[in-house]
């Protein structure tokens, strides 16, 4: 999911002294940086997830006819956003890394008049076990225990992690 963030920025996203985490693990699923490599993983969760993913978002990401090697170019760009402190994106895999279970993207405010935008998903075989609002509840400790962000809103989302459709909102 692309948010093209790069050309956005008045002001670094993250203090300069900052230290990104790197790692978040645990006993549902681990947290770390979305790279290329998770091409194939990431691809499949996308897939197995489109029809969940288009009602999340109110968009059609993933498109009808969505590749591999569009799957790679998305991933490329989430992953030099994360090299350049611009925007973070996170894969969501099992404890034994063997499977995507979703992403986690921590983006700036891009308007709005907060410090970060936060937005998650989790394939469809792990929402339906149940692991979305477990993932809310991590992902909104963390970042409020481990990010130097004082206001972040999690749109498309109510106060208790409860999905409200994004339809017709930038993502």
């Amino acid at each position: 999911m692309s948010d093209n963030v790069a050309d956005q920025q008045d002001k670094p996203f993250v203090p300069p002294d900052f230290e990104v985490p790197v790692l978040l693990e645990t006993e549902h699923f681990g947290l770390r940086p979305l790279t290329t490599a998770d091409v194939d993983k990431d691809y499949e969760a996308v897939m197995e997830s489109a029809d969940l993913l288009h009602a999340m978002f109110g968009r059609d990401w993933p498109r009808d006819g969505f590749t591999r090697e569009e799957n790679f170019q998305d991933l490329a760009e989430h992953q030099q956003e994360f090299e350049q402190r611009i925007a973070f994106a996170y894969t969501v895999t099992s404890p034994d890394e063997t499977t995507c279970l979703g992403c986690v993207y921590i983006n700036p405010p891009r308007g709005y008049p907060v410090d970060a935008r936060v937005y998650m998903w989790v394939r469809q075989s792990a929402y339906e076990r149940g692991l979305d609002p477990i993932l809310f509840r991590t992902v909104k400790r963390w970042i409020d225990e481990r990010w130097p962000f004082e206001k972040v809103i999690y749109p498309g989302r109510a106060e208790d992690g409860s999905w409200t459709p994004l339809h017709g909102q930038a993502v």
